[in-house]
């Protein structure tokens, strides 16, 4: 346990520097372990033999990481950031080294899934331990580097999973992880030392943690699998349904009655929390509806590679820097947070209207440019502030699990986009496809092989086929846009706070130790 002088403590920016250089490199992990896989999934599929379970790869890690998120975020404030963070990158990379050396399609769901066990936590702790380092007031001089670390990972993920796939082999996707994060264990071990170390004879919330876990896995299974791998009617999904609802009631009535509750109820009762998660949860499906689906319209629609579609999100990623690096510096200056992701959401939504309302724009030309940058400099306005809001409106006690909350409902948005825009994709695709007389291929084929999915096809019906999926991805884009404005009538209820500052955090330190 520390005192309170240390829980209060003010850190100079180059000691800043050194506790963030350590956690980038455990962010950059996390984020790019959630696109560097999609690449490479058909040849994963042909390697070993199992087209059917393929989402499976992606989902297996998703459940993981998900539900274990604000597991991680309880623990590192009962037992301290640096311990818990370094348990989470060793289970990462023993699940990365296990995915490389995978021999079936069993192997490699099971592996990815004790992968994300690690993954669940990497995110969320570095968020939770730059809150500790840095005053929310100071924070936006480093929100450029975080949203660097994000547009680096959203770029490079795509980017080097088709460059292994192409060049080298799929399995090197998860070896890249390896000196990823020797290098992440090596910095953390001295830079976190001065950071709270934990609480006296804590008490872990085993049931809790349990319950969580059942829930989130229940009604993940259920969005991404139901109406693409079976209907919604079906037992299987019903079960499911049923089970995970009556779990999270009994997780609820449980978190009520238990000392230390691995998700605190009470942080929603702030007014702050309670709006900032669910703005983040929506707004996380309508970013990865860019970073999943503009590659793979490009894929589909002007037929480029892997590793091209990869350069195509760059204008995107741009955007992103600017939009995190600019907004920080002036929430630094103006110590107000609420404009800033109202603006992006607005952005992000008119730009989401033109992609989905401009089906033949050119992939790589000045129009499709003059979109992407301005899409990204919205969305990079929108989830750091809202990290930046809950942490700023929190207990220090309670900092790591409120840092995990919005991790957690980001990763759940994520999921839940992913599987939406898929199924209604695959829909609009089906649909389209048997009117234009093209019954030989499905939406559901498209989602799982990508590409590969039109070999087969001859040059007239792969034409066919590509003006479907291109009115496939308006129909996505503009879903993603309407999502946007439902995030926007959200924050317009968030609460603003003023932000604290270093003088601010010393004050209370001091107040606490006399």
């Amino acid at each position: 346990m520390t005192d309170a002088s240390n829980d209060h403590a003010v850190f100079t920016h180059r000691e800043i520097m050194r506790v963030f250089s350590g956690v980038a490199l455990a962010m950059l992990m996390a984020a790019m372990d959630q696109t560097i896989v999609a690449t490479a999934l058909p040849t994963m599929a042909h390697d070993l033999g199992s087209l059917e379970n393929l989402p499976w790869v992606v989902t297996a890690y998703l459940l993981a990481s998900t539900s274990t998120t604000p597991i991680y975020g309880k623990l590192s404030d009962l037992y301290g950031r640096k311990r818990v963070l370094q348990v989470a990158i060793f289970l990462f990379l023993v699940g990365s080294v296990m995915c490389a050396l995978a021999q079936s399609m069993g192997q490699l769901i099971l592996f990815r899934g004790i992968q994300g066990l690690g993954g669940g936590g990497l995110m969320a702790l570095a968020f939770t331990i730059i809150g500790d380092v840095v005053a929310p007031r100071e924070r936006g001089r480093y929100q450029g580097y975080i949203g660097g670390i994000f547009a680096l990972s959203s770029v490079a993920g795509p980017l080097l999973g088709g460059v292994f796939t192409e060049r080298l082999s799929w399995h090197w996707i998860f070896l890249i992880n390896l000196p990823l994060g020797a290098a992440a264990l090596l910095m953390t071990s001295r830079a976190l030392d001065r950071l709270p170390a934990g609480r006296a004879k804590p008490t872990i919330d085993y049931l809790g943690a349990a319950l969580l876990m059942g829930t989130v896995t229940s009604l993940l299974f259920v969005v991404s699998r139901a109406g693409v791998a079976l209907p919604w009617t079906s037992p299987t999904i019903l079960g499911l349904c049923v089970l995970g609802l009556m779990m999270l009631g009994v997780f609820l009535w449980h978190e009520r009655r238990v000392e230390e509750p691995i998700l605190p109820l009470h942080l929603f009762r702030e007014p702050v929390v309670a709006v900032a998660n669910p703005v983040v949860a929506v707004s996380a499906m309508v970013l990865f509806a860019g970073i999943v689906y503009l590659p793979l319209r490009s894929q589909l629609v002007a037929g480029t590679s892997a590793t091209t579609s990869g350069f195509l999100l760059l204008p995107m990623v741009l955007g992103m820097v600017l939009g995190a690096g600019g907004g920080g510096r002036l929430i630094s200056k103006s110590g107000r947070y609420k404009v800033f992701p109202l603006a992006g959401l607005a952005l992000a939504a008119v730009m989401y209207l033109a992609l989905g309302l401009s089906p033949t724009v050119s992939e790589s030309g000045l129009w499709s440019t003059l979109i992407l940058v301005p899409l990204g400099i919205g969305l990079g306005l929108v989830m750091p502030v809202m990290t930046v809001a809950v942490q700023n409106a929190v207990d220090r006690r309670d900092l790591g699990a409120a840092t995990a909350s919005v991790g957690f409902f980001r990763s759940l948005g994520g999921s839940v986009g992913v599987a939406v825009f898929g199924a209604v994709f695959a829909a609009d695709v089906e649909a389209r496809l048997n009117a234009a007389g093209l019954p030989g291929i499905s939406g559901r084929e498209v989602m799982e092989r990508g590409p590969s999915a039109l070999a087969n096809l001859a040059p007239a019906a792969r034409s066919t086929a590509q003006s479907v999926f291109e009115h496939g991805f308006s129909t996505l884009f503009l879903l993603a846009a309407g999502l946007a404005v439902v995030s926007f009538m959200l924050t317009l209820f968030l609460k603003e706070l003023p932000l604290r500052s270093a003088a601010d955090a010393a004050k209370a330190g001091a107040e606490v130790a006399g």
